[in-house]
């Protein structure tokens, strides 16, 4: 079966990593990207020097026109989609509740939480056997923001990967009859332009393990819950994180 794994927010770090491994071990992927179509580029050539198809789409998450016009490029271009991982996702900037605006924190939450919704919500009658669908999975990426809150920091950001954590067990047990198995996973400190000057420097020795993760490893586990191998996992929430 050919399998067609889609990638949203794909064109730098851990969707960029996730494309190239997932290229690696037989998957034609859509790489959804926003704002560095370079980047994008240069991820869909290393699919296809893997010996994949492979293709960027540009669209905003948080817009369900383009998630919409996204799914249909997939149809037409690559075909039935047998994956989808939600990586898309935005910290919306660092402080403190009282000092936050408004606007940003609904867009994080549109972005972060609603996107993957409507990303499910479209997927679902492409992936679902009661649809004439293969099946498949599904891995929606959280955060470990989720367990530890974000004080101090992003609370607001935290709490849209909370909903993720919620939308994941839901989700696992509606669409299990669907033949889709729907996974989180979170990453913990890891090594990406997500964050702000100086914060990888200043946490890094508080992990367990001294350092911060690295795109390819939260991949690797990504990978892991994508997988035939993984068929009897659904509703997990798999922790890559060095123990934080």
């Amino acid at each position: 079966m050919s399998k067609v794994l889609l990638i949203t927010g794909a064109g730098r770090g851990i969707g960029a990593a996730t494309a190239k491994l997932a290229a690696q071990q037989g998957y034609d992927i859509a790489i959804n990207y926003l704002g560095n179509e370079t980047a994008a580029n240069d991820v869909v050539a290393a699919v296809k020097a893997a010996g994949r198809k492979g293709i960027a789409i540009k669209g905003d998450m948080a817009r369900e026109a383009d998630i919409t016009r996204m799914f249909e490029t997939v149809d037409r271009e690559l075909g039935s989609l047998t994956h989808l991982c939600y990586n898309a996702g935005i910290t919306g900037g660092y402080g403190r509740v009282e000092d936050a605006d408004g606007a940003m924190m609904r867009n994080v939450f549109e972005l972060n939480a609603v996107g993957a919704l409507l990303c499910v919500k479209a997927a679902i009658p492409r992936m679902s056997t009661k649809h004439g669908g293969k099946g498949g999975s599904i891995v929606l990426v959280s955060s470990m923001a989720a367990t530890i809150g974000g004080p101090g920091e992003y609370v607001w950001y935290a709490a849209s990967k909370g909903a993720i954590d919620s939308m994941t067990v839901g989700l696992s047990k509606e669409l299990a009859g669907d033949n889709i198995r729907v996974n989180a996973l979170s990453p913990g400190l890891i090594a990406t332009d997500i964050h702000p000057p100086g914060r990888l420097d200043r946490l890094s020795p508080t992990t367990p393990m001294g350092r911060a993760g690295t795109s390819e490893e939260v991949a690797a586990g990504i990978m892991f819950l994508l997988a035939d191998t993984a068929s009897y996992v659904n509703g997990a929430n798999l922790r890559v994180s060095g123990g934080r």
